[in-house]
């Protein structure tokens, strides 16, 4: 299968599902899908890889699928990332302006300067997301290049995570024969893909919820204020059906799927479902409303965790624009109704948007992640030019790639 050029590729390695989505990078900057694969994942918990061959052997027959309907050789990924172990914090850095006219290397630095905090050994810097300049005390400067001034200060987002968890997704893709560009964490690729530029700049919060953990990000001014990850996700919602209504786990997937509704105002008495039994015994017939009253509680317990975070980082007072849910679990009847009672707040669900091609097949909240990773791919060497976003994933993909040669 020959290689196509100005193909991207993007990679999200959930805890549900695996996902390859394909893009074409036209001459104009337009991004175009020409190929989805999706496969079962089977070797993740909580978004952390905790068995190599079976999450390989899934990322495998996703990329097959992929490669199949793009009709190319898929080479190299860009990667999503996500886990309890990610952590968002804030920081600020100081300079002096070299030449009394802020250069790129006064902007390089800045950063860096910004980016030199005590992280333990164990643990890598993903991101580095700069928020707002400011020079000689004038804040709010967005591109400083070329302004006059004495003194240049930035602030950034800086997003962690565990160095094992980064090894893992690139020695799984290396498994498959595929290199990884960049590992970007999966609410940024996300946000990439669902949110528009007004609402980054009134300030909106992107909660992606998947399997086993729901990734969130803040965005106000148009910049990152805040990263955050909670560990509960629709897997939590599916596990309370099984044991609720005593059914195992692919069936309780399925009746959550296709039965399941976060608000038990929205179901009527009278409508009933079949619930499989374990062991071979009959099937049973249960009202919905039973199904219901399992899920309503564990998706009000997610939000009110979400809710907690935003304000425990200060972050409930900048969401002007609300909350946009996406991810697999967004796509649960009624739980839009039930954020927007939880938060006190507009909500919709988000589905990705900023592609052409077969955009149809990737018209869903659990795709924003993959078409987000394809949209970061393509605008991320304008993006990070001079600002050193991204500049932290690069060092880790290095130390990766030596440590994969050394072992392997």
């Amino acid at each position: 299968m020959a290689s196509k050029s100005n193909v991207i590729v993007g990679l999200d390695i959930g805890t549900t599902n695996i996902t390859v989505v394909v893009g074409q990078v036209a001459s104009d900057g337009r991004v175009d899908v020409i190929g989805v694969g999706v496969s079962p994942s089977k070797g993740l918990r909580k978004g952390v890889v905790i068995n190599i061959e079976a999450t390989v052997d899934s990322i495998s027959k996703a990329i097959t699928q992929a490669e199949t309907m793009a009709g190319c050789e898929i080479n190299s990924v860009f990667a999503a990332i996500s886990g309890s172990h990610i952590k968002g914090f804030n920081s600020h850095g100081i300079v002096g302006i070299k030449n009394k006219e802020v250069s790129k290397q006064d902007i390089a630095k800045v950063i860096e300067a910004a980016e030199a905090v005590a992280i333990p050994m164990d643990r890598e810097v993903l991101h580095v997301l700069p928020q707002e300049f400011i020079i000689d005390e004038q804040d709010g400067i967005r591109e400083p290049l070329g302004i006059s001034g004495v003194r240049l200060e930035a602030k950034v987002h800086i997003v962690t995570g565990a160095v094992a968890s980064a090894q893992n997704i690139v020695k799984c893709a290396n498994r498959c024969g595929i290199t990884v560009n960049d590992i970007v964490l999966a609410s940024l690729a996300s946000g990439r893909a669902v949110i528009s530029a007004e609402e980054q700049e009134l300030g909106v919060c992107v909660l992606d919820i998947g399997g086993g953990t729901a990734d969130l990000t803040v965005y106000h001014g148009g910049a990152v204020k805040h990263t955050s990850v909670v560990s509960v996700g629709g897997s939590h919602i599916t596990n309370d059906i099984a044991a609720g209504l005593r059914t195992p786990i692919a069936a309780a997937e399925d009746i959550k799927a296709k039965h399941g509704s976060a608000l038990v105002s929205l179901v009527s008495k009278d409508e009933t479902l079949e619930v499989p039994s374990t062991g071979g015994r009959t099937p049973r017939v249960l009202s919905k409303l039973v199904l219901s009253e399992i899920i309503e509680p564990r998706v009000t317990e997610l939000f009110s965790l979400v809710q907690k975070d935003l304000v425990k980082a200060g972050m409930e007072d900048f969401l002007t624009s609300g909350l946009v849910l996406t991810g697999g679990t967004a796509n649960l009847s009624g739980v839009r109704q039930v954020a927007e009672q939880v938060f006190n707040l507009p909500v919709r669900v988000g589905t990705p948007t900023g592609v052409g091609g077969l955009s149809d097949l990737v018209r869903a909240p659990e795709y924003a992640t993959a078409v987000g990773l394809i949209l970061w791919g393509a605008h991320s060497s304008s993006d990070s030019k001079g600002l050193g976003a991204g500049s932290g994933i690069t060092k880790t993909l290095k130390r990766v790639g030596n440590w994969f040669s050394e072992h392997f």
